[in-house]
């Protein structure tokens, strides 16, 4: 965790090379790619989800459970604050 008030959670994520987390859950967040990443997203209900991002791309993340996992033959670094 890089920074937290009353307002927001501030954390610097990074997945190695075919890395994968464990299924947990976000509020509504805004992530910025610090270099180019793939993903694949796993669900609650078992559907899956990849997605591309560009260096520098921010994008916004409902609230919502996932299994993130990192698809590409180089490691994932985000910058991601949550919204409480």
């Amino acid at each position: 965790m890089e920074f937290e008030n009353d307002k927001v959670r501030v954390l610097r994520i990074s997945y190695g090379i075919g890395e994968k987390s464990i299924m947990h859950g976000h509020p509504n967040a805004v992530g910025v790619f610090l270099a180019d990443a793939g993903a694949k997203f796993t669900y609650p209900d078992g559907k899956t989800e990849e997605v591309d991002m560009k260096a520098g791309q921010a994008m916004w993340f409902p609230a919502i459970e996932h299994l993130p996992e990192n698809r590409l033959d180089k490691p994932i670094h985000l910058i991601f604050v949550e919204l409480k």
